[in-house]
């Protein structure tokens, strides 16, 4: 049963989303002045703060298996260093294909230097809105993995959300470890609209 406290954390997290999404609708021309109020409530009384997401391949394994896993995913409307932090599990749009969606985990964002272990290549530092992401999967080669390696900084709006529990199978599923700042802050979302079943009912493997 869901605390009190996490329930108040919950609603503050729902409002604080809610003001996101009306914002970002409104700075790109999506909604009116007056549409405002309507979007915060409309959000904040029907949306959810999460959806569930298929991935089947390595490049993230163990965190999700080699036969696949039904992810629940905190949704981001605004990506930014406040609301996504080195260390998370994110779901992008692939920069080389934006119909198709990557697992990857934030591994640097905008003013960190990037250096390169071939003393070739020269080291730059990422700029304003860009991040770097990379595989967990340690075994594959860069090639394998498709991460920043091979495709480059990625703009943080390409970042739709955080991985933040995935199932494997009936019996083999968990938090996904982000960083420890994410994780805190996710806590009350995640007691409040993890459904196992429904993960059950829309796991593909």
């Amino acid at each position: 049963m869901v605390g009190v406290s996490t329930w108040l954390r919950y609603i503050g997290t729902k409002f604080d989303y809610s003001v996101s999404v009306a914002r970002a609708s409104y700075l790109q021309g999506q909604i009116a002045d007056k549409q405002v109020l309507d979007t915060i409530w409309k959000n904040f009384s029907n949306g959810r703060l999460t959806f569930l997401h298929w991935n089947k391949g390595v490049e993230m394994d163990p965190i999700i298996g080699t036969q696949g896993g039904t992810l629940l995913v905190r949704k981001i409307p605004a990506p930014d260093p406040v609301s996504v932090h080195v260390g998370d599990v994110v779901v992008m749009k692939d920069p080389e294909d934006s119909a198709n969606y990557l697992i990857r985990r934030l591994a640097a964002i905008e003013g960190y230097e990037m250096a390169s272990k071939d003393a070739d290549d020269e080291s730059f530092v990422l700029d304003k809105d860009q991040c770097w992401v990379l595989a967990d999967n340690d075994k594959l080669k860069a090639k394998e993995a498709y991460d920043s390696r091979i495709f480059g900084p990625v703009t943080m709006t390409n970042i739709v959300g955080r991985a933040i529990y995935c199932l494997r199978n009936a019996v083999d599923h968990g938090p996904v470890k982000n960083s420890e700042y994410s994780t805190t802050t996710d806590s009350p979302v995640l007691e409040v609209e993890l459904d196992v079943d429904e993960m059950l009912k829309n796991h593909k493997a």
